[in-house]
């Protein structure tokens, strides 16, 4: 895996495949707007009728399910621990998920925009806040602890 340049311009779908170990129907973000390594970080997901999760959630009323949210999110904040030299080749690992709120349904058709605010990192472990919003509207938020994991 590649570690995100650190730039602050968008990154297309390619160059997260390249480090990110996620692929359909599991890889939850399309683009990353904006990277500050270290700091923050956007991500979008185009959610489409199409995704196969809605075939059985729910029929006749699609709905996102929240645990692809929070994955969503916790994919958006890869990135962004990624873009730190010091977590080059790192995988990172879900720790704990705590304080979630889901505030709106995210349906075909939507933009899930993820925020990720880098709370705090020491040695291999750390903390993250995020925040989904479609059209503006918050959707989700929640707090994340993380480990990074040699690959081997």
């Amino acid at each position: 895996m590649a570690t995100i340049p650190k730039t602050l311009g968008p990154i297309e779908i390619q160059e997260i495949m390249r480090y990110l170990p996620h692929r359909y129907p599991m890889l939850l973000v399309d683009r990353v707007t904006e990277v500050v390594p270290g700091k923050s970080c956007r991500g979008l997901k185009n959610v489409s009728a199409n995704e196969a999760f809605f075939q059985g959630h729910y029929p006749g009323r699609p709905v996102m399910p929240g645990v692809l949210i929070i994955e969503a999110m916790a994919q958006a904040g890869a990135v962004l621990l990624l873009s730190l030299h010091k977590n080059e080749g790192a995988i990172p690992l879900i720790g704990s998920i705590d304080h979630v709120k889901f505030r709106r349904p995210v349906v075909p058709g939507d933009q899930l925009v993820t925020d990720i605010e880098l709370l705090w990192q020491r040695n291999s472990y750390g903390c993250f806040r995020a925040t989904a919003t479609v059209d503006g509207q918050m959707a989700a938020t929640m707090e994340m602890s993380f480990k990074l994991v040699d690959p081997e």
